[in-house]
């Protein structure tokens, strides 16, 4: 059963590398090969080839309920329910929205922004709205989030907005389970707000009660990752096993007393807590943690009520296999897989061993399985591993899962019949909460709390994963310590630097706004930080942190905030939070007159590593607007050159013209302004005479950026360009000859990603 099930796992997920689903004669070419296979009895192939068509077919059936093209852009009415808790935000409200009408190959659910709406929005509400909608798309970036698969996985096939015209109307409320679910959801999200309000940690309180985690902040959460406690604050396969088990045993006793013989108590126990665990995980929108272990339950419960012995590991492989016929395309999800490997690892160092320690041992043995176990896929995904999480876990794990968690259920359930009563056991909650939350980032605090490595290889990877079972090995085990060896590929792997010399940029993927990245053999520097959309939410945070850490980037030699822009310059804090830079240049004085900045001035220049670095405005006397006085860097190799404009308009390019004329030759051109109809005037494009232009600029962004006749420009000049729209992260490295670009959509191109155009493989001069 263990080797069927892992190969459909692996067909499946071969199946998530795909380009291209297969088209036509394909299909029966891989069910002949299919069948030809069970006619050999090859087990493993043939679970590998229905795990990948499986994984296909249902791939197929999410595609055709995307967008259509015709719709794009296109005012539509739909009617449907808020399927899950709105998100409050400055300007807007921000929802996803299951749809009931149309129906047929339309999407089936969409996320929609309202703007400036005064209506009462709330989970489960009917609505019938008129929307403007787009087909999913979603910035990328190496190490970064990949939200256009999230859509993808998610089932969310369109993303737009509610339009005020014709009015949008509240239709009567929907009978439907996920309908019911969520208004269960907003009532009980309401009923906290007035238990605890103004509760420092009411956010947590109902992420542990109803999986809504838009009450905590950004800083809390990177308490969170640096302790290794995030598992502890979102609704998890332990929390949905810790309340079938409270009801299984109360339940139990409680029909005990009754004395009626018709049922077992045990079966009655069993049913009563499954569904509990069921409807717990259904507040939580049943994310791919919480699913495993309500499969995992059913198998068991079954197993209780009929009194048969399932072993773990069988138990496990169950819920394995139902989750991926269920949803194939859950192998997208971290939670796969860390969830899996970390109820693996507590069956293989628990299951089997001889004697039993005490609790405590007991807890700090899984949580140092857990930490060493999952180490090689926290560093796969995150380039993050918390060094101090066994010793965080060993504290948290018991504060939140046998006492805070039991509260405030136990809170959430009295509050429809004694309010006063709940009111008091989430007040204890909070406070043992508040209590942690100090203990938590005293440890976030320590110096070595976690350690940044870089994206690692697979082969190390694999080693890694090798090594992992190893050391968790029992005693006496042959090869046991061989572990720490294999571990080393990982530990100490590195990325490729550019030669002295040459530099790499990086242009990411920030949507509207501007951040770079160039390296040199030993030098980093960071150019502008993206923006900012809210308190908790910025491109420091959710981009290039991500990116400097898949780099192993722990250390800026430098960043330029080129000006005041909130696209520009409104990530940065982020960044520096969590990666100090040894200078900072800015034309804004909230920024240059800080302890490591000064005003960037033309004129300025430095070298690293064999890479000349030369500040080219602002130049006095200043300009008119803050764009015309954006910082202006030139950076020139021994092969190329690349010139970062900021946002200059037509008097700041004719102010470098006049100053450096034919000085501003560059390979590579970052579009000013993202390419904005009042920049890339012709005599600076003729000056410059890039041979590629690289455009900063947000999808289908409300500015038109860039203007058709600046491309017009670009294209009459002879420069090719390459838009991070379209093409994700842009990479140059001017070490390759001929100097190359390559685009993140076509290096990480997925079957489910929009047809987007990929930029040639290479450009010189």
């Amino acid at each position: 059963m263990a080797v069927a099930v892992l190969a459909a796992l692996a067909g499946i997920v071969w199946v998530q590398q795909w380009q291209r689903l297969p088209q036509g004669w394909e299909w029966p070419a891989l069910t002949a090969l299919l069948l030809l296979c069970a006619c050999r009895r090859q087990i493993g192939l043939v679970a590998l080839l229905a795990g990948a068509l499986w994984a296909a077919g249902f791939g197929a059936w999410r595609l055709a309920q995307q967008l259509p093209e015709d719709l794009q852009n296109q005012a539509v009415d739909v009617e449907g329910y808020i399927a899950g808790m709105p998100k409050h935000m400055d300007n807007r409200i921000g929802f996803d929205f299951a749809v009931t009408r149309p129906a047929g190959d339309f999407p089936s659910k969409l996320r929609l922004n309202w703007y400036r709406t005064t209506a009462d929005v709330a989970a489960g509400q009917s609505w019938r709205l008129t929307v403007k909608l787009r087909q999913p798309h979603g910035r990328l970036n190496p190490g970064g989030f990949d939200y256009e698969a999230w859509l993808f996985a998610n089932r969310i096939g369109a993303t737009g907005y509610v339009r005020d015209e014709p009015a949008p109307s509240r239709l009567a409320d929907d009978g439907r389970v996920g309908a019911v679910l969520a208004r269960a959801r907003q009532s009980i999200s309401a009923r906290l707000d007035q238990a605890l309000p103004g509760g420092s940690n009411l956010g947590l309180i109902k992420a542990l009660t109803i999986g809504s985690q838009d009450g905590i902040g950004q800083a809390q959460w990177q308490v969170f990752r640096k302790t290794g406690t995030v598992h502890l604050i979102v609704i998890s396969g332990s929390h949905i096993s810790l309340v079938a088990g409270l009801v299984f045993l109360v339940v139990r006793r409680a029909w005990a007393w009754t004395g009626n013989p018709r049922w077992s108590p045990q079966r009655v126990a069993a049913l009563t807590a499954w569904l509990a665990a069921a409807f717990y995980a259904g507040l939580a929108g049943y994310s791919v943690p919480t699913l495993r272990a309500v499969v995992m339950l059913a198998v068991a419960f079954a197993a209780l009520s009929w009194q048969r012995h399932v072993g773990a590991w069988r138990i496990l492989l169950l819920a394995l296999l139902a989750v991926l016929i269920v949803d194939p395309l859950a192998v997208q999800a971290v939670g796969f897989w860390l969830s899996f490997a970390a109820v693996g690892l507590l069956i293989y160092v628990s299951a089997g061993r001889l004697g039993r320690p005490g609790y405590w041992r007991e807890a700090a043995l899984a949580q140092w399985a857990t930490a060493a176990g999952l180490a090689p896929l926290l560093i796969l995904f995150f380039q993050q591993v918390s060094l101090i999480s066994p010793l965080a876990n060993w504290l948290a794990v018991p504060a939140i899962g046998i006492v805070v968690v039991p509260l405030v259920l136990a809170a959430v359930a009295l509050l429809f019949v004694w309010p006063m009563f709940a009111q008091f056991l989430l007040q204890l909650a909070d406070w043992i909460l508040q209590s942690l939350w100090w203990t938590l980032q005293a440890l976030a605090k320590l110096p070595l709390s976690n350690a940044t490595l870089p994206e690692p290889a697979w082969p190390a990877l694999l080693a890694a994963g090798i090594g992992s079972v190893l050391l968790l090995a029992p005693r006496g085990f042959p090869g046991r310590y061989l572990g720490a060896w294999l571990l080393l590929p990982v530990l100490v792997a590195d990325v490729a630097r550019p030669p002295p010399g040459e530099a790499r940029l990086a242009l990411l993927d920030v949507g509207q706004g501007l951040a770079a990245v160039v390296e040199t053999a030993e030098h980093r520097l960071l150019f502008d930080t993206g923006a900012r959309y809210s308190e908790d939410s910025d491109m420091g945070d959710s981009v290039i942190l991500p990116y400097l850490r898949s780099r192993g980037i722990r250390r800026l030699d430098g960043l330029i905030v080129s000006h005041d822009d909130i696209d520009h310059s409104g990530g940065a804090e982020s960044v520096l939070a969590e990666v100090a830079a040894d200078q900072v240049f800015s034309s804004v004085p909230a920024w240059a007159e800080r302890p490591e900045g000064r005003y960037c001035r033309a004129g300025q220049t430095w070298n690293w590593d064999g890479v000349e670095f030369r500040m080219l405005a602002p130049s006095d006397p200043r300009l008119p607007g803050d764009n015309d006085n954006s910082c202006v860097l030139q950076v020139r190799t021994a092969s190329a050159s690349l010139l970062l404009t900021a946002d200059i308009e037509q008097a700041g390019e004719r102010r470098l013209v006049e100053l450096y004329g034919d000085q501003l030759a560059s390979t590579f051109l970052v579009a000013p302004h993202h390419g904005s109809k009042t920049s890339s005037t012709l005599t600076f494009l003729e000056q410059v005479a890039p041979a590629w232009v690289l455009i900063p600029a947000g999808y289908s962004n409300r500015f038109g950026f860039p203007h058709p006749q600046v491309l017009e420009r670009y294209r009459r000049m002879g420069a090719n360009w390459a838009n991070t729209a379209e093409q994700g992260a842009i990479i140059v490295d001017t070490a390759e000859m001929p100097v190359a670009i390559h685009g993140e959509r076509c290096r990480h191109r997925r079957y489910w990603m929009a047809d987007d155009a990929c930029p040639a493989a290479e450009a010189g001069r």
